[in-house]
């Protein structure tokens, strides 16, 4: 099969976005944390979409500083398209890596990648913590960062799988203080139903401040 290349003239040919690939990404709606409780992303509400519309959903959460040290970043959802209560049955696994910013860093030596067993869910209805291993540091310069994927929330055939990966600085003390936290987290919501709202938060205190945008992905 030939090789095509492209050079500037062939970049300069193109026109208009309906040359580009329908897969991109599309900003739906960004959410400004400012000593917020929660940040809800509710179809419907606020210019939110979140129904068939994408069949992929993606939160960008971009320095989302905690106001009280030593907790996690958190997410749930809800199937109930009145009341929108945060208690939809999760399944999860989750894994974890930290490096410290200072050797040996606490009883596993100075880096570690291991199962989380701390934030793994078997249905359970709880908020899915989303940060770790270490919890969130509340210092000035310290925030959370990452992205949580959603795949086809509004199918009622099939359960809704997610996945996120997220970056924080550890906080606390021993072997989680002053480190590069790293959680990769998947699983998905038991129901067959259609999930309909994204609730964030730190599992204790508000989010002080940072943003969460979300974007969806159109079938390519």
């Amino acid at each position: 099969m030939a090789l095509v290349k492209y050079n500037n003239n062939s970049i300069s040919a193109v026109t208009s976005a309906a040359s580009m690939s329908s897969g991109a990404m599309t900003h739906i709606k960004t959410l400004t944390a400012s000593s917020s409780a929660t940040l809800s992303f509710v179809h419907g509400s606020s210019d939110v979409v979140l129904d068939s519309t994408y069949p992929i959903y993606i939160f960008k959460f971009i320095n989302i500083h905690p106001a009280t040290d030593a907790t996690k970043f958190t997410f749930n959802g809800s199937d109930d398209d009145s009341s929108h209560s945060y208690d939809v049955p999760k399944t999860s696994c989750a894994l974890a890596a930290f490096h410290h910013e200072s050797a040996p860093g606490g009883p596993h030596g100075n880096e570690i990648f291991q199962y989380n067993g701390g934030s793994d869910l078997g249905n359970g209805t709880g908020f899915q913590h989303l940060s770790g291993p270490g919890d969130s540091g509340a210092d000035a310069d310290q925030s959370q960062n990452g992205e949580l994927w959603l795949f086809k929330p509004s199918s009622t055939t099939f359960i809704t799988h997610w996945k996120s990966d997220m970056s924080n600085s550890g906080a606390g003390a021993g072997s989680s203080a002053g480190t590069a936290d790293q959680a990769i987290t998947a699983g998905y919501f038991n129901t067959a139903e259609d999930i309909t709202a994204i609730q964030f938060k730190q599992s204790s205190g508000n989010l002080d401040s940072g943003k969460i945008k979300l974007y969806g992905i159109k079938d390519s």
